[in-house]
Order: structure tokens, then C-alpha cells, then sequence
């Protein structure tokens, strides 16, 4: 069993990305419909934010819903949208308390009115908070963010705001959903599975990346240390030797 206490706190990751995934299975092993698995889900994220908010992380990026997941049964996407909703008019409390400022990117203006109304309001409410920034990506896709970049670069290129030359790494982080963000340092995929899902691709070049046969709902203070614990022991080198880093 691994503690807080063990945990290197000069050596944390800044920005935390999670994937979790497995809600459906979950429920489906225990006999019960997938909404029930989404429903316990939201248990496993509050304890996960509150823990990254005690260990100082200072960047926890949640992937909630994928523009992919549009294409669900509309019983668990109707299902996915109420407990958004439920989640953040609970939750407000708990963000201040705890000092989160939240953050949300994605196609966030394609959410149910209702949804998107109260999101935007705790936005609002938890702006000038100090600490962890939580970001949701909601309705959110990799491959069309950067398509959006793409489009603004070109239009500001079209109308001679940007010269084609002058294009760097600094100008599309930009026009990117996460501009405010830094990049990922570590992603943590719960389920077993090995993929991105057309997640942050920009910004996780250099993450390190974690992978954990664990379904989301089950995910616990023990595992985000390990994982914790485990980028902590690894090499980061950003295309250097080990010999140029010592």
C-alpha cells in the first residue's frame, strides 16, 4: 500500500490527464445497464479531484465526453447530460472549499442548453479560485480541434495577420482548446485498454503515458498514487540522453 507521505512532491506531474473509461463494463458485470455504471462513475471523479487538489497537482484534465459519444444510445447520453448537470450544481461547494477553478473545452455550445447553461455558471463561480485548475473536455475531439486551429491559422494567414513563415509551435498551442494549459506530463487510462481515443494528441507528445486494468468506478486514491509513483520513476528525456540529462 502506497501513501501520499511516499510521493516526490518536487517531482509531481503539472498537468494530469485522465481517460476513464470502463463505466459500461463495470455495470455490465455486475448485471446492471450502463447508466448505472456512469451514476457510480461520478463517485470515483470527485474523489479523484479532491486528491490531485491535496497533492498539489497543478492541472487535472478530465476527459468526460468525446464527440464520439454523440453517437451513444440516446438513454445513456441523456443519462451522461443529467448527471453533468447534478454534478456541477453539487459540486460548486466542494470546488470553492477546496480552492479548483474549473475549466471546460471541447464544443462545449453543442451541450443541452440546461447543460451548458450551468456549466458556464460554475465557470463563472469558481474563476477566481487559485488552485488546481480542473479542466472537463466535453463534447470534445482532438482531430477537430486542430482542424478549428487549422481554420483560424489559415483565416489569420488569408487576411495577412500571420505570415505562413512566422507558424510555430507558440501560434497553434494558441488557437487550441487547452491555450491556457501546459502540456501533459502524464495520462492515465483506466480499463485495460491501449489507446488515446482522439485525445489531446497535440498536447500529450511528450506524456508519459499509464495504463491501468482498472474500470473507472473502481479507481481509487491507491491507484492514482501508484500510477503517481510510477512516472515518478521514470525517465523523461524529450529526445536527450540520459548522459545529457545528468
Amino acid at each position: 500500500m502506497y501513501t501520499f507521505e511516499e510521493l516526490k512532491k518536487g517531482a509531481l506531474p503539472k498537468h494530469l490527464a485522465i481517460i476513464m473509461d470502463g463505466n459500461g463494463r463495470w455495470a455490465k458485470q455486475r448485471g446492471k445497464l450502463r447508466v448505472f455504471g456512469h451514476e457510480n462513475g461520478v463517485k470515483a471523479v470527485r474523489e479523484t479531484v479532491e486528491n490531485c487538489a491535496k497533492l498539489g497537482i497543478d492541472c487535472l484534465t478530465l476527459y468526460a465526453f468525446s464527440t464520439e459519444n454523440w453517437n451513444r444510445p440516446k438513454l445513456e447520453v441523456d443519462t451522461l447530460m443529467r448527471l453533468l448537470v447534478a454534478s456541477l450544481k453539487k459540486e460548486l461547494k466542494t470546488l470553492n472549499k477546496n480552492n479548483i477553478r474549473l475549466n471546460a473545452i471541447g464544443n462545449i455550445s453543442s451541450l443541452p442548453k440546461k447543460a451548458h447553461k450551468e456549466l458556464l455558471e460554475v465557470i463563472e463561480k469558481t474563476g477566481k479560485n487559485t488552485g488546481m485548475t480542473l479542466t472537463l473536455a466535453l463534447s470534445y475531439g482532438a482531430r477537430e480541434e486542430l482542424k478549428t486551429a487549422v481554420q483560424q491559422i489559415c483565416a489569420k494567414v488569408k487576411n495577412n495577420i500571420i505570415s505562413p513563415e512566422n507558424i510555430d509551435e507558440t501560434i497553434i498551442n494558441n488557437h487550441l482548446y487547452t491555450q491556457n494549459l501546459p502540456d501533459v506530463d502524464l495520462l492515465i487510462r483506466t480499463s485495460g485498454e491501449h489507446r488515446i481515443s482522439n485525445f489531446l494528441l497535440w498536447q500529450i507528445a511528450y506524456a508519459e503515458l499509464y495504463f491501468i486494468d482498472v474500470f473507472w468506478p473502481d479507481f481509487s486514491e491507491q491507484h492514482l498514487v501508484e500510477a503517481i509513483i510510477n512516472y515518478q520513476n521514470r525517465e523523461r528525456r524529450f529526445g536527450k540522453t540520459s548522459e545529457q540529462l545528468n
